[in-house]
C-alpha cells in the first residue's frame, strides 16, 4: 500500500512538472504567433526571432503584430529596428499605422524620420492625418481696440496642415493661436475706426496671414478665417472719463492742500499776535516796577510822576474821542 502511493505521488510531481514545462515552453516560444506570421507571409525564425525577443524581454506580440500589418500593406519593415523603437520608448504600432496612412497618401515618411517623431513625444500617425486632411484649430475671443476708442472681440478659425518635416522640434498649436492672436490684435488697433473692421473683416485674415506665422511651427497655415466679430465697450470714453475723474481728484487735493496751508497761515499769524500781546503784556507789568526803581535812585521826582500821568491821561482822552468821532462818522 506504501509502494502504490509513493508511485501515485512521483507519478503526480511528473504530470506537474510536464505541465509547468510545457507553460514555460509556451511562453518563451509562442507556437501561435509564430504559425500566425508564417501564413500571413511574414517569415521569422522561432528561436532566433521569438525566443530571442523573450530574452529580451520585448513581448513577441507587440513586434510580430505590426510586422504583419506592415508586411500585408506592402510596408518594408525589419524586426531588428522594431525591437530598438520599442526598447527606446517608442509605439510600433503607431509607427507602422503611420508609415501605412503616408504610403498611401503619397507623403515621404521614411521610418526613421518616423521613429524620430514618435519618440519626440508627438503622434506621428495623427499627424499624418493632418497632413492629408487639414485640422481647423479656433481661437478663443481675442480683444482689441481700434484707433477711434472701440474695443472688438474676434474669433478666428485657422486651418492647418501638419508639417512632416518639422514636427521634431517645431512648435505646436499654443504657439499658432498665439501668433494668430497677436495678428489680430495688431491689426484691429492700427484700423482708423471700429466700423472699417466691421465692414472689411476679411483685412484682418489677409493681413495675419501674409506675416508667415508658421515660421519655426510643425503646422503650415493653410487660411485664417474670421468666424465672428462683436462689439464690445468705447474703451476710448471709458479713459477719458476715468482721466477727467483723476485730473478732479488731483485737483481737489491741490485745492485741500492750498486751504490746509492757508488755515496753517493763520493759526501762525494769530500765534505771532499772541505772541506779541504777552509780550506787550509783560512790558506794562515791567513799567510800575521801573518807575519805583526810578523813585528810589532819584531819577524822577513826583512831579515828573503827575506830568507822565497827566500826558497818559490826555492821550488816552484823545484817543477816545478821536473814536467817538469815527464812530459818529460811520
Amino acid at each position: 500500500m506504501e509502494i502504490g502511493e509513493i508511485g501515485f505521488m512521483a507519478s503526480i510531481m511528473v504530470i506537474f512538472a510536464i505541465v509547468i514545462g510545457l507553460i514555460l515552453l509556451l511562453y518563451f516560444i509562442p507556437v501561435r504567433l509564430w504559425i500566425t506570421a508564417i501564413f500571413s507571409g511574414v517569415r521569422l525564425k522561432l528561436f532566433r526571432d521569438l525566443v530571442g525577443m523573450r530574452l529580451r524581454r520585448v513581448p513577441p506580440d507587440r513586434i510580430v503584430k505590426p510586422l504583419i500589418t506592415a508586411h500585408k500593406a506592402g510596408i518594408a519593415a525589419e524586426t531588428p529596428k522594431l525591437e530598438a523603437h520599442y526598447l527606446a520608448g517608442g509605439h510600433v504600432q503607431q509607427v507602422v499605422n503611420a508609415l501605412i496612412s503616408a504610403d498611401k497618401a503619397d507623403i515621404d515618411l521614411p521610418f526613421e524620420r518616423a521613429t524620430a517623431i514618435d519618440l519626440a513625444g508627438r503622434d506621428v500617425f495623427e499627424a499624418v492625418q493632418v497632413s492629408v486632411n487639414p485640422k481647423v484649430i479656433e481661437t478663443p475671443p481675442i480683444s482689441a481696440i481700434a484707433k477711434d476708442g472701440i474695443q472688438l472681440r474676434a474669433v478666428a478659425r485657422v486651418t492647418v496642415r501638419a508639417n512632416i518635416e518639422r514636427l521634431v522640434g517645431g512648435a505646436g498649436e499654443e504657439t499658432i493661436i498665439a501668433r494668430v492672436g497677436e495678428g489680430i490684435v495688431s491689426t484691429i488697433g492700427s484700423s482708423s475706426s471700429h466700423a472699417a473692421v466691421l465692414e472689411n473683416p476679411d483685412i484682418i485674415s489677409k493681413t495675419v496671414l501674409a506675416k508667415g506665422l508658421d515660421s519655426g511651427t510643425a503646422f503650415e497655415i493653410l487660411s485664417i478665417d474670421i468666424a465672428d466679430v462683436d462689439v464690445g465697450d468705447n474703451i476710448g470714453a471709458k479713459l477719458q472719463t476715468d482721466q477727467a475723474e483723476a485730473d478732479l481728484q488731483v485737483a481737489r487735493a491741490k485745492a485741500e492742500e492750498r486751504r490746509a496751508a492757508a488755515v496753517a497761515l493763520e493759526q501762525e499769524m494769530v500765534a505771532r499776535v499772541q505772541e506779541a500781546r504777552a509780550r506787550v503784556v509783560e512790558a506794562e507789568a515791567m513799567v510800575p516796577t521801573a518807575i519805583a526803581e526810578a523813585f528810589r535812585n532819584g531819577q524822577l521826582g513826583v512831579m515828573d510822576y503827575y506830568n507822565l500821568r497827566n500826558i497818559e491821561a490826555d492821550t488816552q482822552m484823545r484817543t477816545s474821542i478821536g473814536g467817538g468821532e469815527a464812530k459818529g462818522d460811520d
